[in-house]
């Protein structure tokens, strides 16, 4: 065992004198140019390579340079993923955008052009292979189309005048006349005038009755109340010929002054508050077109509307003109302005 312990020393001994002599005669040689030692560098032997790994100086640049590239690597996932996602934002937000949304329907209708295109070329090419022929029309006479000889009526058709419309109950009217003309009845029964009118409003009536056929313009009598109660007169005398089977329409197209008309019929003919709306007798409006679409339904029941027109109204609808019983009082001048100022 001492032999042993006494060789392995002195190989030990031997071991380092001849890396100290090698260090001393490697201080001792000249310096090669600089390509040499390039050369001398670049050139490492396999154990070189060993000792180079197994030194700890090496191992640690090592670990170092691997740590480096991990933390870029990292940094560039990172950056990576921030990228994707700002992406799938800027996506969206196109998407939801005006100008995404029309770049798609921009793509939409660009596709549907170009397939209209085509089937409108293909459906022409068809309509050019087609050989169209035109059948002859065969024209059979028709018994129909025979002249027949007609005879003419012996008796020609009598169309009565407009005027002769009250003719047939000319008695029972001027009979409602001269009862106007009498002292009034304040007690008398509903939907019956309870006032008296003057001479100039019997000849208005009788004018209205007898020449115009129940349809046409009446001057008017100065004031609302007065032709209101002209009015009365004619609804009393309706009601002794149509019963129930009449409604009254009063234009007037300002508030005060249908309620100066309802006040008015209401005292001249005995009447409730509930006699005045859409289902009673007498119906107030401010516009000719509610008038004319209410009468219209009056008609298509088969009752009898008559339309009173207000003196301050400056124009009568057309189509209040093709009903058959109509009354408008035309104001004078002073009374239109005096209307004017009231407004």
């Amino acid at each position: 065992m001492e032999t042993e312990e006494n060789l392995s020393k002195e190989k030990q001994t031997s071991e380092q004198n001849i890396s100290v002599g090698n260090a001393s005669s490697l201080k001792n040689t000249p310096q090669k140019p600089l390509d040499n030692q390039t050369q001398s560098k670049t050139v490492i032997s396999p154990e070189n390579k060993q000792a180079i790994s197994k030194s700890p100086q090496s191992k640690t640049l090592i670990d170092l340079a691997l740590k480096d590239l991990r933390l870029s690597r990292e940094q560039l996932e990172k950056e990576l993923e921030q990228l994707s996602k700002k992406k799938e934002q800027i996506d969206t937000e196109l998407k939801s955008s005006f100008t995404g949304q029309s770049d798609a329907i921009a793509r939409k209708v660009k596709g549907f052009q170009e397939y209209l295109t085509g089937a409108l070329q293909d459906l022409a090419q068809s309509a050019e292979q087609l050989e169209l022929v035109v059948p002859p029309v065969i024209v059979k006479p028709s018994p129909l189309d025979e002249n027949k000889k007609t005879e003419p009526s012996k008796e020609p058709e009598v169309i009565p005048a407009v005027s002769d419309t009250f003719k047939p109950d000319e008695s029972l009217i001027r009979r409602c006349f001269s009862q106007f003309l009498e002292q009034p009845d304040f007690y008398a029964e509903p939907w019956k005038l309870r006032r008296s009118l003057e001479s100039i409003d019997i000849e208005i009536l009788e004018d209205w009755f007898f020449s115009m056929g129940g349809r046409g313009a009446q001057p008017s009598r100065g004031s609302r109340s007065k032709n209101a109660l002209v009015a009365a007169g004619v609804i009393a005398i309706l009601g002794e010929l149509y019963g129930e089977q009449f409604q009254t329409l009063v234009l007037a197209s300002q508030p005060e002054r249908l309620g100066e008309w309802r006040r008015c019929l209401q005292d001249s003919l005995g009447l409730n508050r509930e006699d005045f709306g859409p289902n009673s007798g007498i119906v107030l409006f401010e516009r000719s077109d509610g008038l004319i679409e209410r009468a219209d339904r009056l008609e298509e029941r088969g009752e009898l509307p008559l339309i009173i027109i207000d003196a301050a109204e400056m124009n009568v609808e057309i189509p209040i003109l093709q009903f058959p019983i109509w009354l408008a009082f035309a104001g004078s001048p002073n009374e239109l302005y005096e209307e004017d100022e009231l407004i």
